[in-house]
């Protein structure tokens, strides 16, 4: 059965980066722009009237930055859409803090059509996380220096530990579980008790919660 095409709302204070990904994207017979945004403000306004399931966010807008509008959005919206940041420098500390909120990833405004695609698409329809080398790059740059106290880190069983680190490098529950050699079910459970004990509401927050732990600085 052919999946329906995924909904996605553009939310950016420039007309032309606007209308750039509106042609990428709307070339593609499974995607569809269903509305564009030119303020943080205005984009979680129409995120709730049109209920899209992914969402490009410039982090830097006026009236309400992309971070408040994502936080905002996926604290209120149930289910919450998928939400991308875009942004012009990969170390903006805006993109981390994004990160943080609950943002499912990042992309660079110079990134090529072909990619943007691709990862929209894998947003959409997969949990895994988004360029697993990126977020280890940011989060070196970014999370505290010192190792914080993190109660949560010595809950983690030897497998629930495993699969956080199979998820910190991008892969998939199938992945994860061909690695580790048990059923999919098994992976899912693990994987949900991880973002339970993380107070994690993905796993993109699960793994830079993981760094800013010291957890996977020492592998």
């Amino acid at each position: 059965m052919t999946r329906p095409a995924v909904r996605i709302v553009l939310a950016d204070d420039e007309r032309m980066v606007r209308t750039a990904l509106r042609a990428i994207l709307s070339a593609e017979p499974d995607l569809e722009v269903i509305g564009e945004a030119t303020t943080g403000a205005e984009a979680v306004s129409l995120v709730r009237e049109l209920r899209p399931d992914v969402v490009l966010m410039d982090v830097r807008m006026p009236e309400t930055d992309g971070i408040r509008a994502t936080e905002q959005i996926l604290t209120t919206l149930e289910p919450p859409p998928r939400i991308v940041v875009v942004t012009t420098f990969e170390n903006d500390s805006y993109v981390y803090d994004a990160l943080r909120a609950g943002a499912a990833g990042f992309l660079l405004k110079r990134t090529d059509a072909d990619t943007l695609v691709q990862t929209v698409r894998l947003v959409a329809h997969t949990d895994s996380l988004l360029f697993p080398a990126a977020v280890r790059a940011l989060a070196a740059g970014h999370a505290r220096r010192t190792t914080p106290s993190a109660p949560w880190v010595g809950k983690l069983t030897g497998r629930e530990r495993d699969v956080l680190r199979h998820m910190a490098d991008g892969l998939t529950n199938a992945e994860i579980a061909r690695r580790l050699e048990v059923g999919p079910a098994t992976v899912k459970s693990h994987v949900a008790a991880v973002l339970a004990k993380t107070g994690a509401r993905d796993r993109t927050q699960a793994v830079i919660a993981a760094y800013e732990a010291g957890f996977l600085n020492t592998r």
